[in-house]
């Protein structure tokens, strides 16, 4: 929900800094027309006047933020409430440019839950202000992404819940405080290093549905599970040939987290679920669907665990 009186919106959690919401919110139940603005739906409505009594505009300042970049958006400070917690005085942005791929998008916008040090204009992440309201019992969340198609993923923030995983959960030092970053010592297959050897930086995000790594090393990951480009540009296997590709393992802090081919290989179009990136690899969704995920603020560690 957010703002007052509310609207409820839903969104994709990732871990950049700054909450962006989309155009794409309801305003009375009906959404928004394609490239239409919200202050325009208001001035339209009649209830632009009161939008502007609860909403604090931030003056000066229009966020360009990074997610596809695609998005423009202008700051603004209301209430947030996520799951009947409920954050006072949280900038976010609200968008007032977009691509129109947007509009087939089945979310409202992004809620973002990297460190403050990366926060657009020194806003506070809505993480930090449910910490500093004194909103939560621990300082971290936690994340179980249900297996594609089913429903069921969930965000805990203030704790963590031991059904969601088996065994253990094994904690990993950050290696940076901005996005979630750890170091991933290897990338292998068969016993063979295929990416990653050496080490590399690498950042776990929900906001990310795939595997993401420099060109090299996916380009290796590509011709070791026999992957060849189509005339789309995509990667794609042999789709009688999944049951038999092994698993790739991803070696982090000394422990081995092996992802099957089920999981980086699209069941439904064949297409490898790995795809170039720039700066440092990304742990996408492919890999939280296999490990629950705990992001511990206090200690700045990551905690993972085999899903239950």
């Amino acid at each position: 929900m957010l703002g007052c009186p509310p609207s409820l919106i839903s969104a994709v959690v990732t871990f950049d800094p700054f909450e962006k919401i989309s155009q794409k919110l309801t305003l009375n139940g009906v959404p928004l027309r394609k490239g239409q603005s919200l202050r325009d739906r208001l001035r339209e409505k009649g209830l632009l006047s009161e939008f502007l009594k609860t909403h604090k505009i931030n003056p000066g300042n229009k966020y360009f933020p990074n997610f596809a970049a695609q998005v423009a958006s202008e700051p603004m400070t209301n209430y947030m409430d996520v799951g009947g917690l409920t954050v006072t005085d949280q900038v976010f942005g609200l968008a007032y440019t977009e691509a129109d791929f947007f509009s087939e998008m089945q979310f409202d916008g992004i809620l973002g839950l990297a460190f403050p040090s990366l926060s657009e204009d020194g806003a506070t992440p809505v993480f930090d202000n449910m910490w500093s309201q004194g909103l939560l019992s621990a300082d971290l969340f936690s994340v179980y992404l249900s297996p594609n198609g089913a429903s069921g993923s969930v965000v805990i923030f203030g704790g963590y819940e031991s059904s969601y995983y088996t065994g253990t959960l094994n904690w990993v030092p950050l290696s940076s405080e901005t996005y979630w970053q750890i170091t991933l010592e290897s990338i292998s297959m068969n016993g063979n290093v295929i990416a990653c050897n050496g080490g590399c930086q690498a950042i776990v995000d929900t906001g990310t549905s795939l595997i993401a790594g420099l060109s090299p090393g996916i380009s290796n990951i590509q011709s070791a599970i026999g992957a060849s480009q189509n005339s789309y540009g995509e990667y794609v296997v042999n789709c009688n040939s999944i049951s038999s590709l092994p698993d790739i393992i991803f070696t982090i802090n000394g422990v081995q987290y092996p992802v099957p081919a089920t999981a980086y290989i699209n069941q439904n179009s064949c297409s490898s679920n790995f795809q170039d990136t720039t700066g440092v690899w990304i742990l996408g969704d492919v890999f939280i669907r296999q490990y629950y995920v705990v992001f511990d603020r206090a200690a700045n560690y990551i905690g993972l665990a085999t899903v239950a």
